[in-house]
């Protein structure tokens, strides 16, 4: 019998100790996102454009994405997206991942921060509804530095996704066509507590933890008409 609960109690620490460290998973991502966040609003002339931040339908942003190859290459990382409501609220994150692959001489590894602005609601919906393809399943492009940036945004940029890049605390625009999208679907059920579909938090169905708070105020700064 005291065999048996010790065993019962060991098992019962193990799966603790499994949903402490899936929870900070997720709070780590945030945690990061909050740094890239106010890092866009605090570089001059190395930032997103502010307009393009304020007219925004969602913003996707994936720390430390790992881009490695020898000959074959590939980039993959897991990050979050926000989504804005027709009353200019935030959602609370939705956990995705990005993954790309290529194919030439190369050699070594580098860690980038990745920023995507999503300039209309198609674009978002068809990303919730599963793999999404960058370039195919919507038009995605390197997009403007600083307040220059601006004035040329509306008017020559038909691009339905602007993509970032921020390496050593500068922001690039960086072309991500033929790069995936999807939707983390473990990552959020361990944020959240249970399986819930991207729409449900979305539409706020669900209580985010504490953790979301912080990151929602930032990017209410950040995006701030």
């Amino acid at each position: 019998m005291n065999h048996t609960l010790r065993f019962m109690a060991t098992l019962l620490a193990a799966l603790l100790s499994l949903n402490v460290q899936a929870g900070t998973a997720q709070d780590d991502k945030i945690e990061a996102s909050i740094d890239i966040l106010d890092k866009t609003i605090n570089l001059a002339e190395q930032e997103i454009p502010p307009a393009l931040l304020r007219n925004a339908e969602g913003i996707a942003i994936i720390p430390a994405v790992i881009k490695a190859g020898f000959v074959i290459g590939g980039s993959y990382g897991k990050g979050l997206l926000m989504v804005r409501d027709t009353q200019g609220r935030w959602s609370p994150p939705i956990f995705l991942r990005l993954a790309a692959g290529s194919l030439g001489w190369q050699i070594g590894a580098q860690s980038t921060d990745v920023v995507l602005v999503f300039k209309t609601r198609r674009s978002i919906d068809g990303l919730t509804r599963g793999t999404f393809t960058l370039g195919a399943d919507a038009a995605v492009a390197a997009g403007p530095l600083g307040r220059r940036g601006e004035a040329a945004t509306d008017i020559d940029l038909k691009a339905e996704i602007l993509s970032y890049s921020r390496s050593r605390g500068l922001f690039a625009g960086v072309s991500l066509e033929g790069s995936k999208l999807d939707i983390d679907h473990n990552a959020n059920a361990d944020y959240y507590g249970q399986r819930i579909r991207p729409n449900e938090i979305m539409e706020g169905k669900v209580t985010p933890p504490a953790s979301a708070n912080r990151l929602l105020q930032t990017v209410g700064k950040a995006t701030a008409k």
